[in-house]
């Protein structure tokens, strides 16, 4: 089935590459459907940010470098292959949405940006069609998972998490793989770090990414996560 388009906001973000180095676009809480949708199809995604006391400041970003991984050649480490072959772990998607995405907001220890009102709106995308997700069970137990945005032949991955070692590798190699053979072309992992830069990610410049981001939402894969067994 294809993704259903949410109610229009009022909401305009400026064009990004205005946006200098530090890649705030805007500030401000909406994450109704239609603005999150229209923030991602500009190559911008929200982080709220702490602020006064419990208070999280909304900002939108579009950085400067950002993080791609390249679909048309992945390379895993040896030592990840083994763990792909051997695992044991089942695989879903699409099975445990809301679970994965407040999963990833619940391990972190140095706090999240996943603030209830955001799981809201990803959840509400994610019934439209637009917000996907990739289950790692073992037996009856959510172990790991990563969840993100499909816009045409564009994926934006916005976190991931385990429970056990390796599981956030399972799920963003497998789900890699799986865009890969369904015919996307653009996976899009937003802000550099060590931990997804180990995974292969490499940081392109913003225009190169607006340019690529543009080619990839023009059309649809062949097999959209949503048709995927």
């Amino acid at each position: 089935m294809s993704p259903v388009e949410p109610a229009k906001t009022p909401i305009r973000f400026p064009d990004p590459r205005s946006s200098g180095r530090r890649g705030i676009v805007a500030v401000g809480e909406d994450f109704r459907p239609g603005t999150l949708l229209s923030a991602y199809r500009a190559g911008i995604f929200p982080w709220p940010h702490d602020g006064e006391g419990d208070e999280k400041v909304v900002a939108w970003f579009s950085p400067h470098r950002r993080a791609t991984l390249p679909l048309g050649a992945l390379q895993w480490s040896r030592s990840l292959r083994r763990t792909l072959r051997r695992h044991g772990f089942r695989i879903s998607v699409n099975t445990a949405f809301r679970e994965v995405m407040e999963a990833c907001g619940s391990v972190r220890e140095e706090g999240t940006w996943i603030i209830p009102n955001l799981v809201e709106g990803y959840v509400a995308l994610h019934e439209l069609g637009w917000a996907h997700s990739l289950e790692i069970w073992e037996g009856t137990e959510l172990v790991g998972g990563i969840y993100g945005i499909a816009i045409g032949r564009a994926f934006s991955a916005e976190s991931m998490f385990h429970r056990r070692t390796d599981a956030s590798k399972i799920a963003f190699a497998t789900l890699t793989e799986r865009l890969r053979d369904g015919g996307y072309s653009l996976f899009d992992a937003q802000v550099m770090n060590p931990h997804i830069e180990s995974l292969g990610c490499r940081p392109v410049a913003r225009d190169t990414f607006l340019s690529e981001l543009a080619v990839a939402q023009a059309t649809e894969p062949p097999l959209p996560i949503s048709a995927w067994p």
